[in-house]
């Protein structure tokens, strides 16, 4: 099959990333139609086995399959525009939507809105980790890990990324169970491998070294963060919102827990992928720091140290996808680490509910346990929350159309 034309390649890619609303099971869908049913660009099981390759690698799935996908088009430069594409308009929303927070935010009316917000999040957050687990946890070893990884994090305050080393290497030794796979091709030469992995990791090192030199510590401090993220971001974003909220919150105290919370629900209502609420959290630092100006400088650098990693995965992983496909243990870690995930994000959900059902919530002298303060339980948050689980668990309302009702709905409750 020739491969298409540039202009076709940017007019489809380009519509698959201002269409990406709704997570990644949406962006997947959109994409299949696109790239499948509608016009041969990949057959059914190219489409299948690029899936699987993207939910084992750190990072957004739905982005580098769109970049998976470009690549085989068009080589690197394909894989770049389908990348972007799908990136960019979300990042433009993003930084719109930062900016009027930092300056609007705060203000009292803005603040009773997003009470309503808060609530829908915690549904979506609930409806993730229904999602993950249905698909995830199968058999005992599954339950196990889940159940660990909830309490090393809830319980023990242990850090993500030492959760999913463990579930890997558990996953790898035990023998996760994983479906018979046929034997593959060898893998291509080193050469080009080698290549990929210096240009790529140079470009992702470049910003870091720059900032170094500048002696900015904050934008340092921030673009070293981000780069560690990009490396654990297994599971999806929902996987490492509760590390990033302790490490932004408690540890480096770049913004407050309601903003966390706030920056999640936002990035919910733009295209493409969630991990973009990294840019709305470096922009909500970096306006603290130094004002639109810093804002902008930390969007960017969290932008690229969030996405470079993305194209560098692809691009390395690519010619390797039949091979890699068909080892056992690599696909058994992988298992391991998504069962695992699925405890990560009932913390996170249960982290959620408490700070926004509570007003103050400390921290209890029995290992790392939260401790809400009962007399600043909030029935309003409460109400908005179960009305939300109704709208979104038992009417299907989209989480779009929920935020609004329910920001609506707490202006007037806070009226009355």
């Amino acid at each position: 099959m020739m491969p298409p034309s540039w202009p076709e390649m940017t007019r489809v890619f380009g519509r698959i990333g201002l269409m990406s609303f709704g997570g990644p099971a949406a962006q997947i869908a959109v994409m299949h139609r696109e790239l499948v049913e509608h016009r041969p660009w990949l057959s059914e099981q190219t489409y299948l086995r690029a899936l699987s390759l993207c939910m084992l690698l750190p990072g957004p799935e739905a982005m580098q399959l769109a970049t998976y996908a470009g690549w085989r088009l068009r080589g690197v430069a394909g894989g770049l525009l389908g990348g972007l594409l799908f990136v960019v308009p979300g990042a433009l929303f993003i930084a719109l939507l930062a900016l009027l927070y930092a300056w609007y935010g705060q203000l009292p009316l803005v603040q009773t809105a997003f009470l309503g917000i808060k609530a829908a999040v915690i549904v979506v957050v609930f409806q993730a980790l229904l999602k993950v687990s249905s698909k995830a946890l199968h058999g005992g070893l599954g339950w196990t890990l889940a159940i660990a990884s909830f309490v090393a994090l809830f319980v023990l305050g242990l850090p993500f990324p030492l959760i999913i080393l463990v579930a890997g290497a558990i996953g790898m030794v035990a023998g996760f169970p994983a479906p018979n796979e046929p034997d593959s091709p060898p893998p291509p030469g080193g050469a080009h491998s080698l290549r990929t992995l210096v240009v790529w990791g140079a470009l992702w090192a470049t910003p870091l070294l720059a900032v170094a030199l500048m002696g900015d510590g904050f934008l340092l401090d921030l673009g070293l963060f981000f780069s560690k993220l990009a490396v654990v971001t297994f599971g999806g974003a929902y996987a490492v919102l509760a590390y990033m909220t302790q490490t932004v919150v408690q540890d480096f105290g770049w913004i407050g827990t309601d903003q966390m919370i706030d920056a999640l629900g936002l990035a919910e209502t733009t295209p493409g992928p969630l991990i973009l609420v990294t840019q709305f959290v470096a922009m909500l630092a970096g306006f603290a720091e130094t004002g639109p100006t810093g804002a902008i400088a930390a969007g960017l650098l969290a932008l690229w140290v969030t996405f470079t990693p993305c194209f560098l995965w692809i691009f390395l992983a690519g010619p390797y996808l039949e091979a890699l496909s068909a080892q056992p243990r690599i696909a058994g870690a992988l298992r391991a680490i998504t069962a695992a995930v699925v405890g990560v994000i009932a913390n996170l959900s249960v982290w959620f509910a408490l700070h926004v059902l509570f007003d103050r919530v400390g921290t209890s002298d029995i290992f790392s346990l939260p401790a809400p303060e009962l007399a600043s339980y909030n029935p309003t948050a409460t109400a908005l929350t179960l009305v939300a689980a109704l709208l979104m668990l038992r009417l299907r309302w989209g989480f779009v159309t929920t935020m609004a009702f329910l920001a609506a709905l707490a202006l007037v409750l806070a009226a009355i």
